[in-house]
């Protein structure tokens, strides 16, 4: 039998390729560049190559962090709902503690669950408008509602105790039908489509946040008082 030869080496083909080092300016270009790209073309018009080469990066890379395009997908949404979560949850917390034994008002609670929203959208980072635009299409898919609920169920229940305390009278199902009304409302002005502006012949630019933000937290603090005196 003849011996094995010492000096066999393994060919490229067989040797191990290693894994890529982490590096979070990696991670954070790919997270933008799906960011940019989801926003506007959704999650079925994107491709994991698209993604790579915005963030100019190799084309195994997005796998390679994330572990699929959905799970790309998830971590962009991931990543600025933790920021927008903890400052709305803070603000409405303020709001109760400064209410002390009395009701605090609905649009003060209102405006806590908004205004950070409003920050977002009227930041001069492209990054955050591209995720309330985001954010405003995975709110009217039945397909991703599963995101809406992981990632801001728990808001919306502090949003609700807060209403009940400010409106003790009010019924349950009037306080849910009214937040879904303002989930609606608020998404649509999140996307900053330019429909209103078309609509009211200029009178309206969606663009203004602050404008459209102070409309929303009037217009629905009306709302829900009225609910709650039906």
């Amino acid at each position: 039998m003849p011996h094995a030869d010492s000096s066999f080496q393994k060919t490229p083909a067989a040797r191990k390729v290693a894994a890529p080092k982490e590096s979070p300016q990696r991670r954070r270009r790919l997270l933008d560049a799906a960011e940019e790209l989801f926003s506007s073309r959704g999650f079925y018009g994107v491709t994991v190559r698209q993604v790579a080469e915005m963030a100019e990066v190799d084309v195994a890379l997005p796998n390679y962090y994330f572990g699929s395009k959905r799970g790309l997908f998830d971590a962009v949404f991931h990543r600025r709902a933790e920021v927008l979560n903890e400052a709305r949850g803070a603000g409405i917390d303020a709001v109760i503690a400064a209410a002390g034994d009395g009701r605090p008002s609905v649009e003060d609670i209102l405006h806590a669950f908004i205004q950070p929203v409003l920050e977002a959208q009227a930041s001069s980072d492209p990054g955050w408008r591209n995720y309330c635009r985001l954010v405003a299409q995975v709110n009217s898919s039945a397909v991703f509602a599963e995101m809406m609920s992981t990632h801001f169920d728990e808001l919306i229940a502090k949003l609700i105790s807060a209403l009940r305390i400010a409106l003790p009278h009010a019924k349950e199902r009037e306080l849910y039908w009214a937040y879904h009304f303002l989930t609606g409302a608020l998404t649509l002005t999140m996307a900053d489509t330019g429909r209103i502006d078309h609509l009211s012949h200029g009178l309206c630019h969606s663009a203004d946040a602050h404008d459209a933000y102070r409309h929303l937290v009037t217009f629905f603090a009306r709302g829900f008082t009225a609910a709650a005196n039906d």
